[in-house]
Protein backbone atom coordinates (compact mmCIF):
# COMPACT_ATOMS: atom_id res chain seq x y z
CA UNK A 1 0.00 0.00 0.00
CA UNK A 2 1.00 3.39 -0.45
CA UNK A 3 1.23 5.75 2.52
CA UNK A 4 -0.11 8.32 0.23
CA UNK A 5 -3.16 6.69 -0.35
CA UNK A 6 -3.22 5.61 3.00
CA UNK A 7 -2.86 9.46 4.23
CA UNK A 8 -5.14 10.56 1.92
CA UNK A 9 -7.88 7.94 2.97
CA UNK A 10 -7.45 8.78 6.46
CA UNK A 11 -7.78 12.16 5.48
CA UNK A 12 -11.20 11.93 3.79
CA UNK A 13 -12.48 9.83 6.67
CA UNK A 14 -11.42 12.67 8.80
CA UNK A 15 -12.96 14.96 7.67
CA UNK A 16 -16.00 12.98 7.33
CA UNK A 17 -16.06 12.16 10.69
CA UNK A 18 -15.70 16.24 11.20
CA UNK A 19 -18.63 16.78 9.14
CA UNK A 20 -20.57 13.90 11.01
CA UNK A 21 -20.08 15.28 14.59
CA UNK A 22 -20.65 18.95 13.64
CA UNK A 23 -23.69 17.65 12.05
CA UNK A 24 -25.02 15.53 13.79
CA UNK A 25 -23.32 15.26 17.43
CA UNK A 26 -22.43 18.62 18.48
CA UNK A 27 -25.80 20.71 18.11
CA UNK A 28 -27.51 18.74 20.61
CA UNK A 29 -24.14 18.55 23.36
CA UNK A 30 -24.06 22.27 22.68
CA UNK A 31 -28.10 22.24 23.38
CA UNK A 32 -27.65 20.32 26.58
CA UNK A 33 -24.99 22.78 27.55
CA UNK A 34 -26.72 25.59 27.39
CA UNK A 35 -30.08 23.98 28.79
CA UNK A 36 -27.56 23.10 31.50
CA UNK A 37 -25.91 26.71 31.55
CA UNK A 38 -29.24 28.33 31.52
CA UNK A 39 -30.76 25.97 34.74
CA UNK A 40 -27.50 26.96 35.95
CA UNK A 41 -28.45 30.76 35.75
CA UNK A 42 -31.76 30.28 36.64
CA UNK A 43 -31.13 28.97 39.89
CA UNK A 44 -28.60 31.05 40.92
CA UNK A 45 -30.88 34.15 40.00
CA UNK A 46 -33.45 32.28 42.21
CA UNK A 47 -30.66 31.70 45.18
CA UNK A 48 -30.22 35.62 44.80
CA UNK A 49 -33.72 36.45 44.93
CA UNK A 50 -34.39 33.90 47.38
CA UNK A 51 -31.71 36.05 50.04
CA UNK A 52 -32.94 39.12 48.73
CA UNK A 53 -36.69 38.26 49.91
CA UNK A 54 -34.72 36.47 53.08
CA UNK A 55 -33.26 40.03 53.84
CA UNK A 56 -36.50 41.30 53.61
CA UNK A 57 -38.88 39.48 55.45
CA UNK A 58 -35.84 39.98 58.21
CA UNK A 59 -35.99 43.58 57.37
CA UNK A 60 -39.78 43.44 58.28
CA UNK A 61 -39.20 41.13 60.65
CA UNK A 62 -37.29 43.67 62.73
CA UNK A 63 -40.23 46.37 62.05
CA UNK A 64 -42.43 44.36 63.60
CA UNK A 65 -40.90 43.42 66.63
CA UNK A 66 -39.61 47.39 67.50
CA UNK A 67 -43.28 48.05 66.70
CA UNK A 68 -44.37 44.70 69.28
CA UNK A 69 -42.00 46.25 71.14
CA UNK A 70 -42.98 49.85 71.79
CA UNK A 71 -46.63 48.76 71.86
CA UNK A 72 -45.77 46.11 74.52
CA UNK A 73 -43.99 49.07 76.79
CA UNK A 74 -47.16 51.53 75.87
CA UNK A 75 -49.05 48.52 76.66
CA UNK A 76 -47.35 48.05 80.19
CA UNK A 77 -47.07 51.93 81.27
CA UNK A 78 -50.50 52.06 80.53
CA UNK A 79 -51.19 49.49 82.95
CA UNK A 80 -49.06 50.60 85.28
CA UNK A 81 -51.14 54.03 85.18
CA UNK A 82 -54.36 52.25 85.43
CA UNK A 83 -53.38 50.32 88.55
CA UNK A 84 -51.48 53.40 90.24
CA UNK A 85 -55.41 55.02 89.60
CA UNK A 86 -57.13 52.33 90.80
CA UNK A 87 -54.76 52.15 93.77
CA UNK A 88 -55.25 55.91 94.47
CA UNK A 89 -59.16 55.51 94.05
CA UNK A 90 -59.00 52.69 96.63
CA UNK A 91 -57.46 54.66 99.13
CA UNK A 92 -59.71 57.66 98.74
CA UNK A 93 -62.28 55.05 99.20
CA UNK A 94 -60.92 53.93 102.06
CA UNK A 95 -60.48 56.76 103.59
CA UNK A 96 -63.74 58.04 103.45
CA UNK A 97 -65.19 54.72 104.95
CA UNK A 98 -62.58 55.38 107.55
CA UNK A 99 -63.81 58.85 108.23
CA UNK A 100 -67.37 57.51 107.68
CA UNK A 101 -66.78 54.76 110.70
CA UNK A 102 -65.17 56.97 112.90
CA UNK A 103 -68.27 59.28 112.81
CA UNK A 104 -70.59 56.40 113.51
CA UNK A 105 -68.35 55.60 115.85
CA UNK A 106 -68.15 58.40 117.79
CA UNK A 107 -71.91 59.20 117.11
CA UNK A 108 -72.55 55.50 118.84
CA UNK A 109 -70.17 56.39 122.11
CA UNK A 110 -72.24 59.86 122.10
CA UNK A 111 -75.42 58.60 122.47
CA UNK A 112 -74.34 55.28 124.79
CA UNK A 113 -72.92 58.53 126.37
CA UNK A 114 -76.25 60.10 126.64
CA UNK A 115 -77.96 56.98 127.50
CA UNK A 116 -75.70 56.05 130.45
CA UNK A 117 -76.20 59.25 131.77
CA UNK A 118 -80.04 59.20 131.76
CA UNK A 119 -79.71 55.74 133.14
CA UNK A 120 -77.37 56.82 135.97
CA UNK A 121 -79.86 60.24 136.81
CA UNK A 122 -82.18 57.34 137.07
CA UNK A 123 -80.51 55.31 139.51
CA UNK A 124 -78.81 58.15 141.82
CA UNK A 125 -82.82 59.68 141.96
CA UNK A 126 -83.64 56.52 143.09
CA UNK A 127 -80.71 56.03 145.86
CA UNK A 128 -81.52 59.88 146.56
CA UNK A 129 -84.87 58.99 147.31
CA UNK A 130 -84.30 55.92 149.12
CA UNK A 131 -81.91 57.54 151.24
CA UNK A 132 -84.34 60.56 151.61
CA UNK A 133 -86.85 57.54 153.10
CA UNK A 134 -84.87 56.51 155.43
CA UNK A 135 -83.57 59.50 156.60
CA UNK A 136 -87.83 60.41 157.19
CA UNK A 137 -88.18 57.16 158.33
CA UNK A 138 -91.42 57.21 156.20
CA UNK A 139 -92.42 56.02 153.01
CA UNK A 140 -93.56 59.00 149.99
CA UNK A 141 -96.50 58.67 148.36
CA UNK A 142 -96.04 56.95 144.75
CA UNK A 143 -97.23 60.71 142.75
CA UNK A 144 -94.96 62.70 145.40
CA UNK A 145 -92.50 60.26 145.04
CA UNK A 146 -92.33 60.14 140.73
CA UNK A 147 -92.18 64.38 140.71
CA UNK A 148 -89.39 64.14 143.12
CA UNK A 149 -87.20 62.38 140.99
CA UNK A 150 -88.07 63.97 137.88
CA UNK A 151 -86.83 66.71 139.51
CA UNK A 152 -83.73 65.56 140.38
CA UNK A 153 -83.43 64.27 137.41
CA UNK A 154 -83.75 67.48 135.78
CA UNK A 155 -81.53 69.17 138.49
CA UNK A 156 -78.64 66.57 137.53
Amino acid sequence: MNLNATLFFQMIVFFVLAWFTMKFVWPPLTKAIDDRRQKIADGLAAAEKGKADLAQAQARISLMEASAKSDNHSRLAEAEKQAAALIEQARHEAEAEKARIIAQAQQDAAQEVQRLRDTLRGEVAVLAVKGAEQILQREVDSKAHAELLEQLKAQL
